[in-house]
């Protein structure tokens, strides 16, 4: 017995979330054997491996492809499964199961990250179809295209990002509320252009988020609005004074710091941003490149299994 979809290939970052997923595998797979369902494994090597897995998985006929690990494993798979503003295989369906620092891509339609109820919603027949949001950055001076499934960043996000990456992994979800503070303290704001292709929007800005999914950072409801399945980007542009922004990182969590006067919001397909100084860029908390950038929704390109 085995998936409508044929055997599924497992995509493992074994070394994510403190090494969670390596503890919460063999249960994996255990519900995978209970409910009959074929895989084969595999494991990555290091940064941008899982999406060479991917490619190679696809090319082989393979159009099960379940990505196990945080959102870093999540992003490099869904990289692996687009080419060309395209899936590679529009018949292939995406899995997750999650055990990352963030895991953040499966909060907003609800997949639990045990590994019996990740397994359950790889059984069956379900799936649908979801948005993936699209990248063109500067790095070393050339245009590089990324695809990104759940949240992108211009500007302070990122930094918080790269400020994270180099804190102990100990601190678990929370070390991006610690790099937040960390970050926050040598911060100011930049100069942008940001074209949102019916008006724009010119002034200091300390943060740009492009969503496609609504949470990020650790369980941080920075988008409630946004739908990876409206075949639209919720764009928020941050203007906030020091103190403002500070006072607003708690309401994060919860989804309520929005409306704010210091927060431009749009839904657009496509958004672009030029500074006057280089911004960092990262999507989901992969820290990328840097701006002039441009960001725009590709709809319907993936089926995710639920």
């Amino acid at each position: 017995m085995s998936s409508p979809f044929g055997p599924m290939m497992l995509i493992c970052n074994s070394r994510s979330g403190r090494g969670g997923v390596a503890k919460a595998l063999p249960e994996v797979q255990e519900h995978l054997r209970q409910r009959g369902l074929a895989y084969e494994l595999r494991y990555t090597e290091g940064p941008g491996h899982a999406t060479d897995l991917a490619r190679d998985a696809l090319s082989s006929g393979i159009r099960f492809l379940v990505a196990v690990g945080g959102d870093g494993t999540v992003h490099e798979v869904v990289n692996g499964m687009i080419e060309n503003d395209r899936a590679v295989n529009p018949d292939a369906v995406f899995g997750v199961v999650a055990a990352g620092t963030g895991s953040d891509f499966i909060k907003t339609f609800g997949i639990r990250s045990l590994p019996s109820a990740a397994v359950a919603h790889l059984d069956g027949p379900n799936s649908f179809p979801i948005d993936i949001g699209k990248i063109v950055y500067t790095e070393d001076g050339r245009e590089v295209t990324r695809y990104f499934p759940n949240i992108a960043e211009a500007g302070l996000g990122a930094d918080v990002v790269a400020k994270a990456a180099r804190l102990p992994r100990w601190l678990g979800p929370t070390v991006y509320l610690f790099a937040f503070w960390l970050t926050m303290s040598k911060h100011r704001p930049a100069q942008v252009k940001v074209d949102l292709v019916d008006r724009t929007y010119e002034g200091p800005m300390n943060n740009l988020v492009v969503a496609n999914g609504q949470f990020f950072g650790g369980g941080m409801k920075i988008a409630p609005k946004a739908a990876p399945t409206d075949g639209l980007l919720d764009v928020q542009i941050e203007h906030a004074r020091k103190k403002d922004a500070i006072a607003m990182m708690p309401k994060v969590f919860k989804g309520t710091h929005l409306p704010h006067p210091s927060v431009k919001e749009a839904k657009r397909v496509k958004v672009s941003i030029t500074s006057d100084r280089p911004l960092l860029i990262e999507a989901d908390g992969e820290v990328l490149g840097h701006t002039p950038a441009t960001f725009e929704v590709l709809r319907d390109v993936l089926s995710l299994k639920v």
